[in-house]
């Protein structure tokens, strides 16, 4: 019996202290005087979270989700989303109490400056004499006497908080060597200079042609057909005349001349004209020789075919060397010189670059497509270039010295000037003309305006340039109204 009955105590007990929980959980004032003197800590209430100020900024989920809204909507269940007013947005700011600003700002310039104003905490041009907030609740930042002198009234300054929320990122500006690639698309055309015909200067009949094709390689001096020509029998006969002739004959050295003068301008062969002078007989036919290395291109020469002074019976060509004809853009013009390296990727073989050199800059632009032509001699050992195929030309330019250079991204470009923003420390910016030169990849050299060292606003810089316009236009406006 004894036994249930302190069982019973102590399930009363437990129900008492949850009850007194329960109680104390669900008030924000201090307990009854009942129960104070039983939970004397739980009397003492902390301290009450202050009011929450400012202009409502976004709806949050009431149940601690991260859904927000920026209208006044309700969950699923039926719950109102919550308001989060100015003050109780998430802020990269350190926040120093109101009443300890003063006195933190003077503990840090060392307690012995005095307060000459107080600035907008975003950094916005607007001053006050006494200590304000702005409309997002935000105090206004203490300005010592000293530190007034120092700013720059070209510069802006902006918070860490607002730095941190665009995002803003700097780099040093650093001497490099800019490379610049110039890319054009290229044909292959054979060299004006390594082309020839084989034709006659005097009417003949082609006997027999060799066995050569289009597309035979030949070399200087090799057979390429018979021919018989009077005329040049005649012209053979003749100098065969003045070679036989006894010295007394009256021949002269001169008539002699002559003669092989005449074989030379009908532009008989060397070799037939020695055979002459060794056998001291004029032969029937003639053999005609290839003019040069190469490979024919064309053949017209046919059999027993009547060939007229001037008819092209052979077209041979040298590919040995090939020029690349490219085509380069008008705004990149002025990088390109003659002699400047070149690298050549021909699209039937582009893992087998070819090495070359820009030789000519011809003097016209085309006028449709803005584009100047370049020619391009490249070695061709192997003949895996030919004509009429497509190329990619690749121009490597830049400056052989280091040269001051600023990510592109840095540079604002307005029309009629660039300026970078120059990092001054302690989130001060200076707007900084600058006189850009060349580009290189993602780079580009500072000619004036900048030193090595300097650090410059790479990232959300026109967040900042539109500010320090805001201020030199808020400036102007002052200065207008304390003039009158």
């Amino acid at each position: 019996m004894r036994r249930s009955v302190g069982l019973l105590l102590i399930v009363s007990a437990i129900l008492a202290a949850g009850l007194v929980g329960l109680t104390v959980g669900r008030s924000n004032g201090p307990l009854p005087e009942s129960l104070s003197a039983v939970l004397p800590a739980a009397a003492r209430p902390g301290p009450a979270e202050p009011a929450a100020t400012g202009p409502i900024v976004y709806y949050r989920d009431p149940d601690g989700l991260p859904e927000y809204s920026q209208t006044p909507k309700k969950t699923s269940s039926g719950k109102a989303y919550l308001a989060v007013r100015g003050s109780e947005d998430v802020s990269f700011e350190e926040k120093v109490p109101e009443a300890k600003v003063p006195e933190a700002m003077a503990a840090k310039s060392g307690g012995t400056h005095r307060v000459k104003y107080y600035r907008n905490p975003m950094g916005l041009p607007d001053k006050s004499d006494t200590p304000k907030k702005d409309n997002m609740g935000m105090a206004y930042l203490p300005v010592y006497e000293d530190e007034n002198d120092q700013e720059d009234d070209s510069s802006v300054k902006v918070s860490a908080g607002k730095l941190q929320k665009a995002g803003v990122q700097t780099e040093v500006a650093e001497r490099r060597t800019l490379n610049t690639m110039v890319r054009a698309p290229g044909t292959v055309e054979e060299d004006e200079r390594r082309r020839s015909v084989v034709s006659l200067r005097f009417e003949g009949f082609i006997d027999a042609v060799e066995n050569v094709t289009t597309g035979t390689h030949v070399h200087k001096g090799q057979p390429l057909m018979r021919i018989y020509g009077p005329n040049l029998s005649s012209a053979a006969a003749e100098y065969l005349s003045a070679l036989n002739a006894r010295p007394d004959a009256g021949i002269s050295s001169q008539a002699l001349k002559g003669a092989r003068r005449r074989l030379e301008n009908l532009d008989a062969p060397e070799k037939f004209i020695a055979d002459i002078e060794r056998t001291r007989e004029v032969p029937v036919y003639v053999t005609w020789p290839a003019p040069q290395d190469g490979e024919i291109v064309d053949r017209m020469a046919v059999n027993g075919m009547r060939a007229a002074p001037g008819d092209v019976l052979f077209r041979i060509v040298d590919h040995d060397v090939v020029w690349v004809m490219a085509d380069v853009a008008e705004r990149d013009l002025g990088l390109i010189e003659v002699g400047q390296k070149v690298i050549v990727r021909p699209r039937a073989h582009p893992d087998h670059p070819f090495t070359g050199k820009v030789t000519v800059i011809y003097p016209h632009l085309k006028m449709e497509t803005r584009t100047a032509r370049i020619r391009i001699e490249l070695p061709n050992r192997d003949d895996v270039l030919l004509p009429d195929m497509y190329a990619d030309v690749e121009i490597a330019t830049g400056t052989e010295a280091p040269v001051v250079t600023v990510s592109s991204s840095a540079v604002i470009d307005s029309g009629d000037r660039q300026i970078v923003l120059l990092d001054k420390g302690d989130g001060r910016f200076e707007p900084r003309s600058v006189k850009v030169g060349r580009r290189g990849g993602d780079r580009v050299e500072i000619m004036e305006g900048l030193a090595e060292g300097d650090k410059v606003v790479v990232s959300a810089n026109f967040l900042i340039d539109a500010e320090s316009n805001l201020k030199a236009a808020l400036n102007g406006l002052d200065t207008g109204e304390k003039s009158q």
